[in-house]
């Protein structure tokens, strides 16, 4: 198994937009492509280096998540989705993505 931690930040006033594309497109969407989501975070105290929402996707293997990335973004609904959640400017900043493989004394392998 690999995972994928993701972290978001969002312009000033555009975080609850962010989470409620979240909610309503990104994770129905993730599902169709076989991405199985770990977990959803909000930091606390949310700081600049901390983000506005961090979460962790696991998959079989590396080319598992190349191809779930390919499929999500060129998902019809992903792309009407985010057009429609972007009509007001973007709502997201900037995002880091990292792959972590567990250690042979992980509890996630």
């Amino acid at each position: 198994m690999i995972y994928q931690l993701r972290v978001y930040w969002s312009p000033p006033g555009k975080a609850e937009a962010m989470h409620a594309r979240f909610r309503s497109v990104t994770l129905p969407i993730f599902a169709r492509h076989g991405m199985k989501v770990v977990g959803f975070w909000t930091p606390t105290p949310r700081t600049e280096e901390s983000g506005d929402l961090v979460y962790i996707l696991a998959f079989p293997n590396a080319a598992a998540v190349d191809a779930a990335w390919t499929a999500f973004r060129a998902d019809p609904e992903w792309v009407a989705g985010k057009a429609a959640s972007e009509v007001d400017g973007p709502i997201v900043s900037r995002l880091t993505n990292t792959l972590m493989d567990p250690t042979d004394y992980s509890p996630m392998k």
